[in-house]
């Protein structure tokens, strides 16, 4: 018995399509038992299930757990709750891997897979081997078991175990997504006074889209922050390995600026350490970084690749632009934003200022967020490659850990491929918006060499 996948849906960091479009519940069955096919060959009897609030998330879960059992590989089903909460049990129980079933940020009728293999992430060649296997039926036969587990409360005593915070007052937005019952057991336990938002778990997403990286999904959330004068806020995506944050005077927290405030913390306990984050990453983090005496490393974009950079560097703390934290110090280095909520609270507290103070001591930058532009899946890398050869034609200074990303007296200004859509991605940084104008104007006549214009929008 063979099963063929819809082209679009092998990612290089997930699976991932539309319920009832390029998803099934056949699909499932097939991700589960490919999965626990591999799982057996390595020797190992059980996989941990989990899975986020999207109304097709029961669905496809049972039929996963069906195809790991026909594989003859045990079922652990730790139920509804966010991405992180999946891998604490991959962490902390007797299994052999671990799959969440979730959409992430992506529109109510998205949604996939995330996936942990033996410990270490699975993306890439190993998504590709789910493909290959299924098509081929090449599958191991047998009568595996599932058993249902309540981890939410281990979970929570987890994410405060050794908190030296103080008594802040937050607000707290889980947009509907899965890690709200998580943050409500959480604020309960955190000293200080929370204000939460929609925290009901609900795969319709009334209130917001679950997407941080977005200022206007912030919206909620800074209101309540100026209503209530609170100190700070944070927020979640719809499966909760991404946070974003505002200080208090409602200003947004990004990504690489979150990790300055980690990354201080951190090294005042490590000091020289490794810190890791994307080429979409501020220059302002990478000089932080340094500052703080400790190392900077710039890697390429995507959870799954960060990750198993910092596994072989030993780095504690790591990030991305779109909002990942990972902490392996005193953690288990994957991405849980409930976690990072936490980590800044210690550290306000450890570096003895208000998150506020924390935001406005950072160097004013001009930059633009990502800009995603549509083109032809086959041209988005080939295009990369041609602006590189004239950039070093040029004697430009390029770094190319993912792409292009050009460093000039203006600033820098970035164009990769994305790995995940038919689309290439630019940012840029400079101190000034005349020197902005130039970067973008770089850009510009590059993607025009390539017979390209930075038309319309592709999300964000």
């Amino acid at each position: 018995m063979a099963h063929i996948f819809h082209p679009t849906m092998l990612r290089e960091y997930d699976i991932r399509g539309v319920v009832g479009d390029t998803l099934s519940d056949n699909d499932a069955y097939a991700i589960g038992r490919s999965f626990a096919t591999l799982v057996a060959r390595a020797g190992g009897t059980r996989v941990a299930v989990g899975y986020d609030g999207r109304l097709s998330s029961p669905m496809l879960a049972d039929a996963l757990i069906d195809g790991i059992n026909a594989a003859g590989i045990d079922a652990l089903n730790v139920g509804l709750g966010p991405t992180p909460m999946l891998y604490y049990a991959a962490s902390t129980e007797e299994v052999d891997g671990g799959i969440q079933i979730t959409g992430s940020h992506n529109p109510p009728d998205y949604n996939g897979f995330k996936m942990v293999f033996q410990g270490r992430p699975f993306f890439g060649a190993d998504i590709q081997k789910i493909g290959t296997m299924a098509a081929a039926g090449d599958w191991e036969s047998g009568e595996g078991t599932s058993q249902g587990i309540d981890i939410i409360d281990a979970y929570v005593d987890r994410l405060v175990e050794g908190l030296a915070g103080g008594a802040f007052r937050i607000g707290w937005d889980a947009g509907n997504g899965a890690a709200g019952t998580v943050i409500e057991k959480l604020t309960a336990r955190l000293p200080g006074e929370h204000h939460l938002l929609f925290t009901d778990i609900d795969g319709h997403f009334p209130n917001h889209h679950p997407d941080p990286t977005e200022e206007k999904n912030l919206a909620d959330l800074r209101k309540l922050v100026a209503e209530k004068s609170l100190d700070f806020g944070v927020a979640f995506d719809g499966d909760g390995d991404r946070i974003g944050a505002i200080d208090g005077e409602g200003r947004v927290i990004w990504g690489d600026q979150l990790l300055q405030i980690y990354a201080a913390a951190v090294l005042r306990e490590i000091p020289g350490a490794t810190v890791i984050a994307d080429v979409k990453a501020s220059q302002a983090l990478f000089d932080r970084i340094a500052s703080l005496g400790g190392t900077p490393l710039m890697w390429k974009t995507g959870h799954s690749l960060i990750k198993a950079k910092m596994k072989e560097t030993g780095s504690p703390l790591a990030g991305e632009m779109s909002g990942h934290i990972f902490f392996a110090d005193r953690y288990y280095g994957y991405d849980d934003a409930p976690y990072a909520a936490v980590r800044l609270i210690e550290a306000a507290t450890k570096l003895g200022k208000s998150v506020t103070e924390l935001r406005g001591e950072m160097a004013p930058m001009v930059n633009t967020p990502e800009l995603r532009f549509q083109v032809d899946e086959a041209r988005k890398f080939a295009i990369v490659d041609e602006v590189l050869a004239r950039l070093v034609a040029a004697g430009a200074k390029v770094d190319r850990t993912d792409g292009a990303r050009v460093l000039t007296d203006d600033g820098w200004w970035l164009l990769r491929a994305s790995n995940t859509q038919d689309v290439l991605v630019a940012r840029a940084e400079a101190k000034d918006d005349a020197a902005l104008a130039r970067l973008l104007a770089a850009i510009d006549d590059q993607l025009a060499q390539s017979g390209i214009a930075r038309g319309p929008q592709a999300g964000h």
